[in-house]
């Protein structure tokens, strides 16, 4: 079992395949997706990964998640998320997961957390049809009707479908198809909606109720570091460094 991603949902747009198909997609940022920690079976008494993506003021990070961010020496994120793993999955901190964590074609879950309604009927929370518009009904055409029975058992059941505060809960959607990924821009693009406002965070991992594409990196797709290419631009600057001062003192001279 893979870790997932956390990633921020941009907005929705269309893409075309190569048949002319129309496709509408949800385009979602993956934005420095880091291991911060790693919960070990033998420590924790499970396994898994800490993942932290977006960034995050330091004034604005309290002095214990400072600390916790240091020992990782990561930088403070905007927002952390901990994803269970099988034992040979474990990535270790610091690890940069990239958007070809997933592959094309392959069914990721999306968790997030849907727009706020504020308090709503009964009618457009849970779709009833309402009381009838004539045969003696006034005043109360969108109301939820009977609540319950009467002396027997006496009381409204839990769970009763009524009016009250809609959205802003947790919702996943199953079974989204990954249309295309970019690493170098950072994006994920899943065919059909996903919960949540545009700047919301969403938490994607693979399907549960579908089988994992063998083309699929394991145990992630990590972001290829750039510590071999960072040493490439200073050999020639230390070269031209003291080839320029031997040119100046020959001008003097003369």
């Amino acid at each position: 079992m893979r870790t997932g991603i956390l990633a921020q949902k941009l907005g929705m747009t269309r893409v075309f395949t190569d048949e002319g198909e129309h496709l509408p997609v949800t385009v979602l940022k993956v934005d420095g997706c880091q291991v911060v920690a790693v919960r070990r079976r033998e420590t924790d008494g499970y396994d898994a990964v800490q993942l932290g993506s977006g960034k995050a003021k330091v004034k604005r990070v309290g002095k214990g998640m400072r600390g916790h961010y240091a020992k990782a020496k990561v930088e403070p994120k905007g927002r952390l998320a901990e994803f269970r793993v099988s034992e040979d999955a474990l990535l270790e901190v610091g690890q940069e997961v990239a958007p070809a964590h997933f592959v094309a074609g392959q069914y990721v879950d999306v968790a997030g957390t849907s727009i706020g309604k504020g308090f709503a009927g009964a009618m457009k929370r849970h779709n009833f049809a309402g009381l009838r518009a004539s045969h003696g009904v006034s005043v109360s055409h969108r109301s939820h009707g009977s609540t319950g029975n009467n002396q027997d058992p006496g009381k409204v059941f839990k769970g009763k479908k009524m009016a009250g505060h809609m959205g802003d809960r947790r919702v996943t959607m199953q079974n989204l198809r990954v249309v295309a990924t970019d690493d170098s821009e950072g994006l994920i693009l899943v065919r059909g909606n996903v919960p949540g406002a545009k700047g919301g965070w969403v938490r994607i991992s693979d399907a549960i109720k579908r089988p994992l594409p063998k083309e699929a990196p394991f145990p992630a797709g990590l972001r290829a570091g750039k510590t071999d290419e960072a040493p490439a631009p200073a050999a020639p600057v230390a070269e031209a460094a003291p080839e320029a001062p031997a040119d100046t003192t020959e001008d003097k001279k003369d």
